[in-house]
């Protein structure tokens, strides 16, 4: 091997301050998750002794991993502690997210089902804790959070967004909600969806490029939503394959229309065409 490669690897491997402990993070979420909703876990907690004491020492293993950013133990302390005194409003935003799933999906059986196996609840659970870490300015850790949802589930949310009470992903794969979308309360969406920007150009980091959808609404599969001044409006319903690039007032409807041609023969062996 090239010797001179390998200096060049030694010597970026040596400018590593300290490894940043994702994989520990992502352990920490889980258990979080696990103490929340004891129906995620096989051994659920027997005392309220029982969960405090393991609260506590999530909090501290929290700090343990801040200090590795690096970040001074005072503050890392401090920090671990405010995170952890948000956990009663966090858990209520996630009873109205699982209560919305079961309220809109029909296949739902229940806040057990949803909690333990849907893809959409889990996704929204782990963007409200890197949500939670983003707002205070925690760097790296929210998005390593959300990449590790998005890894488990398909669904890419990133943890700057904001998403109001009463979440719905129903299905999810695909679905991808930018940095700076503004989502409502009530609203309901689909795999496959893009809350995207209309340019990726590095000059508008700083400006808002996703759009706002309001309350109420409802986008299905494959929709494809852009720009940081694109708003849906309250009530809306957003169809199927729709590419929006501009605002829609409040109780649009706005739908793709295809042209689906169909010829049939009563033969099945015969040559027949169809177009799409």
């Amino acid at each position: 091997m090239d010797p001179t490669f390998i200096r060049t690897l030694a010597h970026a491997h040596q400018q590593v301050a300290a490894p940043v402990p994702g994989e520990a993070l992502c352990h920490l979420a889980e258990q979080v998750m696990n103490v929340l909703f004891p129906e995620r876990t096989e051994h659920p907690l027997p005392t309220e002794e029982a969960i405090a004491a393991t609260l506590q020492k999530l909090q501290e293993h929290l700090a343990a991993i801040l200090t590795a950013l690096p970040m001074e133990p005072a503050l890392a302390d401090e920090t671990a502690t405010h995170l952890f005194s948000r956990l009663p409003a966090l858990h209520q935003l996630l009873l109205l997210d699982a209560a919305a799933i079961v309220a809109a999906d029909p296949a739902a059986q229940g806040q057990t089902e949803v909690v333990r196996t849907y893809p959409g609840f889990y996704a929204i659970a782990l963007y409200r804790l890197a949500h939670a870490l983003y707002q205070l300015k925690i760097p790296l850790l929210p998005r390593m959070l959300s990449e590790y949802a998005h890894a488990r589930t398909g669904i890419d949310i990133h943890p700057g967004a904001q998403i109001g009470s009463s979440f719905c992903i129903d299905h999810g794969t695909g679905l991808v909600i930018g940095e700076t979308a503004v989502i409502g309360t009530h609203v309901k969406i689909f795999q496959g969806v893009t809350l995207g920007a209309l340019s990726v150009t590095k000059e508008l980091a700083n400006i808002k490029r996703h759009p706002t959808i309001e309350d109420y609404v409802v986008i299905y599969a494959g929709a494809t939503i852009l720009g940081g001044s694109t708003v849906v409006g309250s009530h809306s319903i957003i169809g199927g394959n729709v590419w929006l690039t501009e605002s829609v007032p409040s109780h649009s409807r706005v739908y793709h229309r295809a042209q689906i041609h169909v010829t049939r023969t009563e033969d099945p062996t015969a040559d027949f065409t169809f177009s799409i």
